[in-house]
């Protein structure tokens, strides 16, 4: 029932995908070969672990460890927030870390949460879009997955401002850590994977627009600007919040 669910909701939000998320895609070629790459190597590794991890670890252990990791990822959350103006949600996710790592016992529990400080998801990215830097085209990278040519060129920033390279010194422990968050993640989507299966013709296709969708939800924090006609050219630059872009004519 929730997978229907959640298929049905993935395809009414495809539907309102803007024409240029849905044709912003010049190298589809290599696209679909990394996506079918990526796929692949899933289908062999990753699912697999996955799925013995979700069998062997009890839902709240996952649940604790996903709070724990998000208790790091609020790091650069507050970072990007500064960066793009957002005094209040930078002090919110400040507020965050403060808490979640004391009474939350260095965030197992999402204690904030609790208290009405919602997590705000940020990345240098979104920070670059929100300043009128355009997304670029539709690329899917090894083994990382759907990304645009704004989004890739942040991934350095993202790395090292990541809050467990200024927080842990170790890199083995980093690296553990990274490697028990993929799977953890990638366990959180089995139920989607099964909708999405329902859902999608072309599996490639949907997840493109969809993350497509989704990056631009985030950069204007819900509340994207409205689309030009289907014969207009229209992209994130064109209603750039806080940056002096205003939408062309």
């Amino acid at each position: 029932m929730r997978a229907s669910i959640f298929a049905a909701g993935l395809w009414l939000l495809m539907q309102a995908v803007p024409a240029v998320a849905q044709t912003a895609d010049p190298i589809e070629p290599f696209n679909r070969a990394m996506y079918s790459f990526n796929d692949g190597l899933d289908r062999v590794a990753l699912k697999p672990l996955a799925q013995g991890y979700a069998a062997a670890v009890p839902l709240p252990a996952r649940v604790g460890f996903g709070n724990f990791i998000n208790n790091f990822r609020d790091i650069p959350n507050v970072i990007n927030n500064l960066l793009q103006g957002k005094l209040g949600e930078a002090a919110s996710d400040v507020g965050r870390i403060a808490l979640n790592s004391t009474f939350g016992i260095l965030g197992v529990i999402d204690v904030a949460s609790e208290f009405g400080l919602e997590r705000h998801n940020e990345d240098f990215g979104q920070t670059l879009g929100r300043w009128g830097v355009s997304s670029g085209p539709y690329v899917v990278l090894p083994l990382l997955g759907p990304s645009t040519l704004r989004d890739t060129a942040a991934l350095p920033v993202d790395y090292y401002t990541g809050g467990r390279h200024l927080v842990i010194e170790s890199v083995a422990v980093r690296n553990s850590l990274a490697g028990l968050e993929v799977v953890n993640d990638r366990a959180n989507l089995l139920d989607a994977e099964k909708a999405l299966d329902e859902a999608a013709l072309d599996k490639y296709v949907f997840i493109r627009n969809f993350y497509l969708q989704r990056r631009q939800n985030l950069v204007y924090d819900g509340n994207p600007p409205r689309p030009k006609g289907d014969d207009d050219v229209w992209d994130e630059t064109d209603a750039a919040p806080d940056a002096g872009v205003t939408k062309k004519e």
